[in-house]
């Protein structure tokens, strides 16, 4: 038995089944390119989901987290660190708000997004106790918590999870008709992906995220805009509603802002959103923690450049002309900005992942028939291309 069957027999035989990852196990990673256990090298066009933007152990990263690992990695907000003002004040900025609440993962940020909606609805807009609402979108992706499941519309995401939370809204993605009708005075929060990712790299139609923007200031509601896999470079923007100049209330951001080196999320609005809460009305113990601070501020620091927004743009738009010359017969449809695209296939697209694995290109499959790319915003032109030409020798099979 080789050493990749040995571990995954282990994977298989002590973890719970809830992924179905590739059958490969990785040792090493470097920039966009990870090593197995058996030696053998792949180009990554998945990075993590967006959470290793800037490429497997960047060097500016890494050395951000060695410096922090030698002084403090936790105190928990029962005091404060010097990482912490610095990296709320600066990720502040890059956002254009006030205020930061720092948690861990991606789905913690939305379950602050929506507590923050609801507390602010109730204490500053003045809705009646219990009657609050919040809009949602067929297809979404936020995360897999029980709330968060509640007004998910995948079955496999859903089901077996009830009883669900209640005060959840949800209409087709990108119909602003939908969106006006589901709206009232009791909406407190409309919450939105600019780009579904887990859905398939679906972009709602042009000027839809300008209408929400609108809607949300007619109805007095916050527009929450969850930039945790589109945010911070993906789409060719530091943000993905940049692209139709809109300014959401609140950005919820994950991911990538933790350099792929450990979960670091945030909620960022302005003070008279974030300012609802008081002490001990929400927290996390390692939310905000010095590492975390250490490593977002390095990652912020990298943004303000305007260097990986660039390379998402110019490496994106040759992807995506590349991505559009295939054969229709091989390709439906191709879906998204920048170095991030939805492939979607006439056929299941697990067998094409495995077959680019086995042509050392990884990549991995959503809702069946859709590819999704997502490579390192460090990737060179040359591997993006070496990358795009094994991925036309997978589809012919």
């Amino acid at each position: 038995m080789s050493r990749t069957e040995q571990l995954r027999a282990l994977s298989e035989a002590h973890s719970a089944h809830n992924y179905h990852p590739l059958p490969i196990v990785v040792a090493e990673a470097e920039g966009a390119w990870l090593t197995d256990v058996e030696g053998r090298r792949y180009l990554d066009m998945l990075a993590a989901y967006s959470a290793v933007n800037f490429g497997h152990r960047n060097p500016r990263l890494t050395e951000a987290a060695r410096r922090q690992l030698d002084r403090v990695t936790l105190v928990s907000r029962a005091f404060d660190h010097d990482q912490f003002g610095p990296f709320t004040t600066e990720l502040a900025e890059l956002c254009g708000k006030d205020m930061v609440l720092p948690m861990n993962s991606g789905a913690e940020a939305v379950e602050s997004a929506l507590k923050t909606a609801r507390k602010w609805g109730y204490e500053v807009k003045g809705v009646p106790a219990g009657q609050a609402n919040i809009i949602t979108f067929e297809g979404n992706f936020h995360g897999r918590t029980t709330t968060i499941v509640s007004f998910s519309t995948d079955a496999e995401a859903k089901d077996s999870y009830g009883p669900y939370t209640p005060g959840f809204r949800t209409v087709p993605y990108g119909d602003a008709a939908a969106l006006r009708a589901a709206m009232d005075d009791d909406t407190v929060g409309v919450l939105v992906e600019p780009i579904q990712g887990e859905a398939g790299v679906n972009v709602p139609p042009s000027g839809f995220l300008r209408t929400v923007r609108e809607l949300c200031t007619e109805f007095g509601a916050l527009m929450m805009a969850d930039e945790i896999q589109s945010g911070l470079g993906r789409t060719g923007t530091t943000f993905a509603v940049e692209h139709e100049g809109v300014v959401p209330d609140v950005y919820i951001l994950g991911k990538a802002l933790g350099g792929g080196i450990m979960p670091v999320s945030a909620v960022v609005a302005d003070a008279d959103v974030l300012g609802v809460f008081k002490p001990g009305q929400h927290g996390s113990t390692f939310g905000g923690n010095p590492l975390a601070c250490a490593i977002g501020r390095e990652v912020i620091a990298m943004l303000r450049t305007g260097e990986f927004q660039e390379r998402s743009r110019e490496l994106g738009a040759h992807m995506h002309r590349r991505l559009g010359a295939l054969p229709a017969d091989l390709v439906r449809e191709v879906r998204g900005r920048g170095l991030w695209a939805g492939v979607e296939l006439p056929g299941r697209a697990r067998p094409v992942s495995e077959r680019l694995m086995e042509l050392g290109v990884l990549a991995k499959e959503t809702h069946e028939t859709t590819l999704r790319l997502a490579p390192p915003l460090t990737i060179s032109r040359a591997d993006l291309d070496w990358a795009l030409d094994q991925l036309e020798i997978a589809l012919k099979g």
